[in-house]
């Protein structure tokens, strides 16, 4: 009740009971039944009405009502970027997964050579042919393209398999399921090992960069250097052949004045054999010198019987001794000079085939030599053309993970996808306009 502000009811009669107070009933002053409030006297009300202004209305200061805020509307949302959700980011987070959470690290190897010549005056290849790849490429390029063809051949692969078996390396326990090697067929190791080892050409140095990729840093290192004896066997085979290619019609040359010699000897041997006489132009000779000796001795006799026949008798002992020794003389040089040309086995025959196989003998060490002389020229050109790999970086063992690079590709995944989607929702948007 405010201060100052008796309610009193009206007196009533004396003895009367007096009226009943007003009840509170819900914060409010409403009189009961029966009830009417007496008046103050309007003095009162008007000395008490400005305190009683001075107090708000509740009605006035109540806060006003806040409007009820709507919920997110979610299914809105989803609907209206649905195909940007399913094309660009559902692929760039489940790229993302892959490579931060399944992704292997692969460890790289690398090594560098160059494939050299022994000739230093080998023409430099043009400007032309090197854009055009055209001929005029130098021996050295030929050779180190044909080794770089080599080392990401089947051959390659199947010489490392022997030697390091490929297939384990490339399913090592820490390789992930989508980045290991799966299939078991030759084929598909080749496709996978050229996934792996790249090959790269600078025509202006001559140098070869080899790397290899795997899921060990000993592995990377292995199988680069097992390529590179690969390499350096293979070059030292196309040596070879073109040593065998070069050496070829020299030495068969070479082997047939070998045989023609060797056969000579064989005839001579047989002739010695046969006729009995080691060297039948030292017994010509020595025949010849016994026969002069003997026509000489025959020449005097004749001479001294002569002489004689004028001084003595003929039937005289000294004159019968000397016609016997003329005689004597005579059928000893009839004889030799029959010994030496008189039949198929005289001297003279002897001699005369004996002379043709050393003619031939002759003949044929002449042809050795000369084959000889141009199988060492032929060999010393090949020599010169001799190809071998330097080693001009040995391989190293990795010890920081090169691949995969997992912000890059993410990064380029998205992106593709975003241009992509942007692009594609430009067509479409151009297809509705023109539609309406």
């Amino acid at each position: 009740m405010v201060p100052g502000l008796h309610a009193r009811g009206p007196a009533g009669p004396a003895g009367a009971a007096p009226a009943r107070a007003p009840q509170l009933a819900g914060g409010d002053f409403r009189p009961m039944d029966g009830f009417a409030p007496p008046l103050a006297p309007p003095a009162e009300i008007d000395a008490v009405s400005p305190r009683l202004r001075s107090f708000p209305d509740p009605a006035s200061t109540a806060a006003p009502a806040t409007p009820a805020r709507p919920g997110w509307n979610w299914a809105g949302w989803l609907k209206r970027w649905r195909a940007f959700l399913l094309v660009v980011v559902a692929p760039t987070l489940l790229a993302a997964l892959y490579y931060f959470l399944l992704a292997a690290n692969l460890y790289e190897s690398e090594t560098r050579f160059l494939v050299r010549a022994n000739a230093t005056g080998a023409a430099a290849p043009s400007a032309l042919g090197q854009m055009l790849g055209l001929g005029g490429a130098s021996s050295s390029q030929t050779e180190a393209r044909a080794l770089g063809e080599y080392l990401t051949s089947h051959d390659a692969v199947a010489a490392l398999q022997a030697r390091l078996d490929l297939r384990g390396v490339y399913r090592r326990p820490e390789a992930d399921l989508l980045g290991r090697l799966h299939g078991a067929t030759p084929e598909s190791l080749l496709k996978y090992y050229r996934g792996k080892v790249r090959l790269t050409y600078a025509p202006e140095s001559g140098v070869t960069t080899l790397t290899v990729q795997a899921f060990r840093p000993e592995d990377a290192q292995k199988i680069a250097s097992a390529l590179l004896d690969q390499g350096e066997a293979r070059i030292n085979g196309f040596n070879q052949r073109a040593l065998d290619n070069a050496l070829g019609v020299s030495r068969r040359q070479l082997r047939a004045a070998e045989t023609q010699i060797a056969e000579t000897e064989n005839a001579l041997t047989r002739f010695r054999q046969g006729r009995r006489d080691i060297d039948p132009e030292r017994t010509g000779a020595a025949q010849i010198s016994a026969l002069a000796q003997q026509q000489q001795q025959l020449a005097l006799a004749r001479a001294q019987l002569a002489s004689a026949s004028a001084s003595l008798a003929p039937d005289a002992p000294q004159r019968v001794a000397m016609t016997a020794q003329v005689q004597a003389l005579q059928a000893q040089v009839d004889a030799a000079q029959g010994r030496l040309a008189g039949s198929d086995r005289a001297v003279a025959s002897n001699l005369g085939a004996y002379e043709a196989l050393k003619l031939r003998q002759a003949l044929a060490a002449k042809q050795y030599e000369g084959a000889q002389a141009a199988a060492l020229a032929a060999n010393a050109e090949a020599l010169k053309q001799q190809m071998y790999v330097v080693r001009v970086v040995e391989p190293n063992l990795p010890v920081k993970a090169v691949a995969p690079a997992r912000a890059r590709i993410v990064a380029t995944i998205f992106f593709g996808l975003l241009l992509a989607y942007g692009v594609g929702w430009l067509i479409l948007a151009g297809v509705r306009e023109h539609a309406s």
